[in-house]
């Protein structure tokens, strides 16, 4: 055994030992996981940034004019020659038109100076021309037509008043064979036909809405004519009725409208009309009714327009946002103030008959009917409300729904109540200055079926 070398080593077991560092890692390695998959998972609530707009529905027709006109004959038999200009509003006593037994001669507009368009006149017609040039549309046509009939009207004026002048001056030299004659009844003087003068809006026919085959006959100066020839018409109401062709589309969704915004193409004016639908041979007809505008457009028999069925401001909305919420609806004598507080709620009765005061947010305060509407999910079942200073109550049992959107601009969801002015396709447009609702820049959520009240929005 001499000589041999003996260990003895023993060998003992670590003791565990606990990486702060590892441990913090793997709690935010598992919180990262967990926050990934919840997002993943989750509807995504989208924002939307509520904005003033507005809401134009309009249709485009264009209608047969029907008014009061009369059509007047010549008294005797010669040359005809005019003192009024056509669209001119006239009296019983004026006179019209003049009868000559030779073609009378006149002098150009303008070629002895006299009738040369004055300087006021000539700054109007050149800041038409700018006013034109400046605003000029290639999608608004009819603004050319309308400049075009600016400036005839003013050139055709100043050629009238000649004319006038002239035939005054030759009746007062005492001409033979040269005679006045004053007009049959007063109204608006025109000088054309095309047939439509007998014509009534109970007696129109659909082929009478087209212009395609449309032709008028106009009266000239110094043009031979018989004794009964027609020589002008007077239109003798400012009542008048354009006759519009309609859909059966178009005629259920306006069959209860009774007045209707008109909007003219030719001018861009707008009127207020009378409006009813009828039959004829199983076309739908519209009938517009003026009572005013009617000079205007006196020399048109047909006429385009635009019906303007909605035109509405306020705070514009995508249908998508908007819900329907149940309330409880509380006669407003059951909101009181609590304690020494501002804030708003109701007494509610405890066990044992004690009030407890409970904080409350009213969501809606409808004028009408002195209600306020009440979240029932901060209410417990079979709940009863005492009336403040009374011994009144009040159990909790029906709701009314309310439509509305949730409001996210604190970043958690609260209900907003609104009020539909009209709607588009995708769009509403609410009225806005309800303390209840919605203010311009407000952000919403929107889809408003993928969120709840209070919920927390990231």
């Amino acid at each position: 055994m001499a000589g041999k070398n003996l260990t003895n080593i023993q060998t003992y077991r670590k003791r565990p030992y606990l990486n702060i560092g590892n441990a913090i890692f793997g709690i935010i390695f598992i919180y990262l996981i967990v926050t990934v998959f919840t997002y993943i998972t989750n509807k995504h609530v989208s924002v939307y940034e509520v904005r003033e707009g507005s809401i134009l529905k309009d249709r485009a027709y264009t209608g047969l004019a029907i008014r009061e006109e009369t059509v007047v004959s010549a008294n005797d038999g010669g040359y005809i020659n005019y003192f009024i200009p056509e669209g001119s509003k006239i009296g019983a006593k004026t006179n019209v038109y003049t009868l000559s037994d030779k073609k009378l001669n006149f002098k150009d507009a303008g070629a002895d100076g006299q009738s040369e368009l004055s300087s006021e006149e000539q700054a109007a017609l050149l800041l038409k021309i700018q006013s034109f040039s400046e605003n000029s549309n290639s999608g608004h046509f009819r603004d050319v037509y309308a400049l075009k009939s600016n400036i005839v009207t003013a050139l055709e004026g100043k050629s009238s008043q000649s004319r006038r002048a002239q035939l005054e001056a030759k009746l007062g030299q005492n001409n033979s064979g040269l005679t006045a004659y004053p007009a049959a009844a007063d109204g608006i003087i025109q000088y054309f036909l095309d047939g439509f003068e007998g014509i009534t809006a109970d007696n129109v026919t659909e082929g009478m809405l087209s212009k395609e085959d449309y032709a008028s006959h106009a009266m000239e100066d110094n043009a031979a004519v018989k004794p009964g020839d027609a020589i002008y018409k007077l239109v003798t109401s400012d009542i008048w009725t354009l006759v519009i062709p309609l859909s059966d589309d178009s005629a259920k969704e306006m069959e209860e409208l009774k007045r209707v915004k008109v909007k003219f193409s030719k001018d861009g004016q707008t009127e207020r009309a009378d409006f009813s639908i009828s039959s004829s041979s199983g076309q739908k007809l519209g009938y517009l009714t003026f009572h005013s505008g009617m000079i205007r457009y006196v020399q048109e028999r047909y006429l385009d327009i635009e019906l303007i069925l909605e035109d509405e401001s306020g705070l514009k909305i995508p249908k998508s946002a908007v819900v329907k919420k149940k309330f409880y609806t509380v006669p407003e004598d059951y909101l009181s103030r609590g304690g020494n507080s501002s804030e708003a709620g109701v007494l509610v009765r405890k066990k044992g008959g004690q009030a407890e005061f409970k904080k409350v947010n009213v969501y809606y305060w409808d004028q009408e009917t002195n209600s306020i509407y009440l979240d029932p999910l901060v209410f417990d079942e079979n709940t009863v409300l005492i009336k403040p200073e009374s011994s009144e109550t009040l159990s909790l049992r029906s709701t009314k729904p309310l439509k509305g959107v949730y409001n996210i601009n604190k970043g958690y969801a609260v209900f907003k109540q609104i009020e539909i002015l009209c709607e588009s396709d995708e769009y509403y447009i609410v009225r806005a200055g309800n303390d209840y609702s919605l203010t311009n820049y407000d952000h919403i959520a929107l889809d408003g079926g993928i969120i709840t009240e209070n919920s927390v929005v990231f």
